[in-house]
């Protein structure tokens, strides 16, 4: 079994640096990492607090949205992009599980994501220590936490892509699915609960249910583990309240259910697909 999924996800891996996704990935996060770091240091004075410290805080905003984003685009044709080509019989065909093929994918974006996040974060890091000096090692367990939760978030969103890739038998139908999901979790999930929170105006909603409905977002529960932890989360974000109102443990468990549950419902879904 093992020797399958590994054999699944070597040939996926190759795929993806074929088709440049690889490349795409890592110089999003190491841009848009650099340019962080090299901004998110003029607060550190003002905060005393050192300039990593500041920079993850920074790269935690940042994750929310890209790595979802980065996950999605590169999980959203996996079922449905086989299907269209016909090459899904053929994999079929061979003494592999649906479970393991699916596996094999995950295993191997996941590789993609968990790479693009590890070198984007230590450009940021190797920035900030090359203006900072060795006082920038007091924010390394902080900068090691955005790494291992970026990359469980990014492994829920991709299975969440399979999701949307076997409810669509077209790749282009896929991606709108897709990035339907990207907007409704990252974007209007937040809208909707502020506005929620607006018209409670400190009601039940408010001192109850809103904090566990916030921990249910797997983006929301990363971004709440990590800032509540920050010496900077105030310059960083304005969730620094709920941040810390929160026990640790809620949002741990979300991140960590979240890529559970969600390979779960891909295999469900897959097994719905047609060859």
């Amino acid at each position: 079994m093992l020797t399958r999924i590994l054999s699944t996800a070597r040939l996926e891996f190759a795929i993806a640096l074929r088709n440049r996704w690889v490349a795409i990935a890592i110089v999003m996060m190491v841009l848009f990492s650099l340019v962080l770091s090299v901004a998110g240091s003029a607060p550190t004075g003002d905060l005393g607090v050192d300039r990593l410290s500041v920079t993850v805080a920074s790269l935690t905003s940042l994750s929310v949205y890209l790595v979802p984003l980065i996950a999605l685009l590169i999980s959203f044709d996996a079922v449905a992009g086989e299907v269209e080509r016909g090459t899904l019989p053929l994999h079929l065909a061979y003494p592999i599980s649906r479970g393991e093929l699916l596996l094999g994918k995950l295993l191997a974006q996941l590789c993609v994501v968990a790479l693009s996040v590890t070198l984007g974060f230590s450009v940021a890091a190797g920035v900030a220590y090359l203006s900072g000096g060795a006082a920038v090692l007091a924010g390394l367990p902080a900068l090691m936490r955005l790494i291992w939760t970026s990359i469980l978030l990014g492994a829920a969103f991709l299975s969440l892509g399979h999701v949307m890739s076997s409810l669509s038998r077209r790749p282009s139908g896929a991606a709108g699915l897709a990035i339907g999901l990207w907007l409704v979790a990252i974007v209007l999930y937040d809208l909707g609960l502020l506005a929620a929170i607006v018209a409670d105006d400190g009601g039940a909603f408010t001192t109850r249910v809103f904090p566990w409905l916030l921990v249910a977002n797997p983006a929301d529960a990363f971004r709440i583990f990590n800032l509540a932890a920050s010496d900077a989360v105030g310059a960083a974000t304005g969730l620094a309240g709920a941040a810390h109102a929160i026990a640790a443990w809620k949002p741990l468990a979300s991140l960590i259910a979240w890529p559970v549950a969600a390979a779960f419902l891909a295999r469900l879904a897959f097994g719905r697909v047609q060859p």
